[in-house]
């Protein structure tokens, strides 16, 4: 069963700054959008729809954007976290095998 599982540490690692990257742009984004204004499209109705959808976009986006960060951190301490158990299991499979050998390699 071990040698089907395969986890590739730097491609978690590029999954990890793709997401932070997508969060970064989208705080341009944000930024960006900050200052466009809603007054004077039209209708009274559709001004106040606009200035509805631009303060859920606000919030939605800030949360889209937490969540990826949360999310590059958790794949960060996940990779870690594999890294670190991958040493333990290749250093005991490595004392394993000399003790059976009687140290001999």
């Amino acid at each position: 069963m071990a040698e089907r599982l395969a986890v590739d540490g730097d491609e978690l690692g590029r999954f990890m700054k793709s997401l932070r990257e997508s969060s970064t742009s989208l705080r341009g984004v944000r930024k960006a959008l900050s200052g466009a204004t809603i007054t004077g499209l039209g209708t009274d109705d559709l001004d106040s729809a606009c200035e509805a959808f631009q303060e859920d976009w606000k919030y939605g986006s800030e949360e889209i954007g937490k969540q990826t960060e949360d999310l590059a951190d958790i794949i960060g301490k996940s990779k870690d976290s594999y890294l670190e158990v991958d040493k333990a299991l290749e250093e005991a499979v490595r004392k394993s095998r000399e003790d059976k050998s009687g140290g001999k390699k």
